[in-house]
């Protein structure tokens, strides 16, 4: 389990980084500047990369049993800038206190 969430810690902050510099750089340089050198770099590592967090998502979730719908919003999280920050810092808080205790001698 924990292999499996720093592989999705890792992916989801790539993906974001990725997602910022596509919104906040390419896309005003593409459109405003007539520039579309940013986009045409990023945009299809971001789509490789993006594919990537989407099976390290779905792992995730299956070895930490999470319902369909958990698992398609957390997906989702990495379409929309800054979110994929906000799920993978809340899906880390719930899962390593668990991790903690299952290490705990009892």
């Amino acid at each position: 389990m924990q292999g499996a969430l720093t592989r999705y810690r890792i992916i989801a902050w790539i993906v974001g980084v990725c997602l910022l510099a596509l919104v906040v750089v390419g896309m005003p340089l593409k459109y405003l500047a007539d520039n579309p050198v940013v986009v045409a770099a990023v945009g299809p590592a971001h789509g490789f990369l993006f594919m990537l967090y989407l099976v390290a998502t779905f792992d995730l979730s299956r070895r930490a049993q999470w319902s369909f719908g958990r698992m398609i919003l957390v997906m989702l999280s990495g379409t929309i800038p800054f979110l994929s920050f906000w799920a993978e810092r809340k899906v880390t808080k719930e899962w390593v206190p668990v991790a903690e205790l299952a290490k705990s001698p009892v």
